[in-house]
């Protein structure tokens, strides 16, 4: 199942048409899921009854929304609408427990309403239990970019990015940022260690019909990898989730590609 948190906005429905077209590629369902407070939920009398009940009317617009953009782009998907009573990160987060995928939407400079790239996005892109999608633009040059930074846990980066190419057939570029002389030491410039290559084999004899292409860019990595993404179908990096990062994952690094991916971001779990 792949879960998209909507909330009104058109980039929410860039999303939700993001989300639809990923659920048809993956064959699964899809849960389109709209927050809001508790209490605008559950009041159904009392002095904020007229207010919770325009609340709950505004979210089911929302979601009509929702459902008939992603039927229009993928009517041949399972759909189904929900409510989500809750803070939306603490929601989201939740509602994605049995998913395999979370897809939300971004304005790209921090503003959207009820999805803030400094809030929402962020917040479920470091704690969720599944993989995540923020979608900025959307664009197709048939290709797809992964940030690896030669640890271990790039493997799991790259099994997501072999497995989004050949559903998509599309090339995969494995960008790796190294700092350039005078930076300070960069934990993305160690040597890839045997596992590393092993997984790089293995995927490569898996997955024989996506071309791949490797470079190696001096440079920061947030800048790097924003400017091999432009024009991408999708950027590929990694998180270790609960605030815990290292490299490549989920901290500075990620931390800036959700405000600066030029393309969709995925932002893949990465499990100790």
């Amino acid at each position: 199942m792949i879960v998209i948190g909507v909330d009104g906005s058109r980039a929410g429905l860039e999303a939700a048409g993001w989300a639809a077209r990923e659920a048809a590629l993956r064959d699964v369902p899809l849960l389109v899921a709209h927050a809001m407070p508790r209490w605008a939920y559950e009041t159904e009398t009392g002095r904020l009854a007229e207010v919770a009940a325009w609340m709950r009317e505004g979210g089911r617009s929302v979601l009509a929304a929702a459902e008939e953009r992603v039927r229009g782009d993928q009517p041949k998907i399972s759909v189904r609408t929900t409510f989500l009573p809750d803070d939306p990160r603490t929601a989201l987060i939740e509602a994605t427990r049995d998913a395999e995928l979370l897809v939300v939407g971004s304005h790209g400079l921090g503003g959207v309403r009820g999805m803030l790239v400094g809030s929402v996005a962020y917040g479920v892109a470091g704690h969720a239990s599944c993989d995540v999608v923020v979608v900025r633009q959307v664009t197709s040059t048939g290709e797809i970019v992964a940030g690896i930074d030669g640890s271990e846990a790039s493997s799991r980066v790259l099994e997501f990015a072999f497995a989004e190419a050949e559903l998509r057939g599309t090339r995969l570029r494995l960008v790796r940022a190294r700092a350039q002389q005078g930076f300070a030491p960069d934990p993305v410039a160690r040597e890839e260690p045997g596992t590393l290559r092993e997984s790089l084999s293995g995927l490569r004899a898996r997955h024989p019909g996506v071309p791949v292409v490797e470079e190696t860019v001096h440079g920061h990595p947030v800048e790097v990898l924003r400017q091999a993404a432009t024009g991408a179908e999708l950027l590929v990096v990694g998180s270790h989730g609960y605030g815990t990062f290292a490299g490549m994952l989920l901290g500075s690094v990620s931390h800036a590609l959700l405000h600066q991916a030029p393309c969709p971001l995925a932002v893949v779990r990465i499990t100790r």
